[in-house]
């Protein structure tokens, strides 16, 4: 599986659309952009009834192998980042078990600071998990790893591939400094997708995005 180069969003092309004179004022503009977007897909997403939401992550699962093993091919065991499910985002965690037993290998994520990466810890379901900074279930034991694949939600994604996340910013701080940029793979519903989210510098592509309509790969990152 090669390794794609590190590519960040190109502030000249982010800011096209937003012609209101200082850069400040461009960025505050997107950022309670973002953010009323950002209310606006979770109060979506909260209003789906349990039986819509068990076939969207059922679709979603069905998706998300049928792409990693065209990706990785079945005789590989790459290591993959995976995410406990919050706030109503695709639980992906039957697959989880599944991919384990395939031998692939795989990691969570863990808030130990805020305004810092993240640490990604192995983990194998079944594995004891303790509450890290923000209350979400992570690795007890400190074993850091660097993954090959990142699987993370979205609350909102665009036609670039720029992902719309929970407003942390931990996966932005995270991924510039792993020596290697993984494969990351975006997933969540599919009324999650808007035009733009209006990158900036900070932001980078998703490689694929997977929603229960299927995956969408994106030029600028295969």
């Amino acid at each position: 599986m090669n390794e794609p180069e590190k590519e960040y969003a190109s502030p000249p092309c982010s800011l096209q659309d937003w012609q209101t004179g200082e850069h400040t004022s461009v960025a505050a503009d997107i950022a309670s952009w973002r953010d009323n977007e950002r209310k606006r897909l979770l109060a979506q997403r909260r209003a789906m009834d349990s039986a819509a939401r068990l076939s969207h992550d059922q679709s979603i699962m069905a998706h998300l192998d049928q792409y990693l093993l065209a990706l990785i091919g079945s005789g590989e065991q790459p290591l993959i980042a995976v995410y406990w499910p919050i706030r109503g985002e695709p639980d992906l965690r039957r697959w989880y078990s599944q991919a384990a037993g395939r031998g692939w290998r795989l990691a969570l994520p863990a808030v130990v600071r805020r305004d810092a990466a993240l640490s990604f810890r192995s983990w194998c379901p079944g594995d004891e998990l303790r509450p890290d900074l923000l209350n979400i279930p992570a690795p007890a034991a400190c074993d850091e790893v660097e993954p090959a694949v990142i699987i993370t939600p979205f609350v909102g994604y665009d036609r670039g591939g720029y992902r719309l996340g929970n407003g942390g910013g931990y996966y932005d701080r995270s991924l510039p400094a792993m020596a290697r940029m993984p494969q990351l793979i975006a997933v969540g519903d599919h009324f999650g997708a808007l035009r733009s989210i209006y990158p900036q510098p900070h932001d980078i592509p998703m490689n694929a995005v997977v929603t229960e309509q299927g995956v969408e790969e994106f030029a600028s990152r295969t």
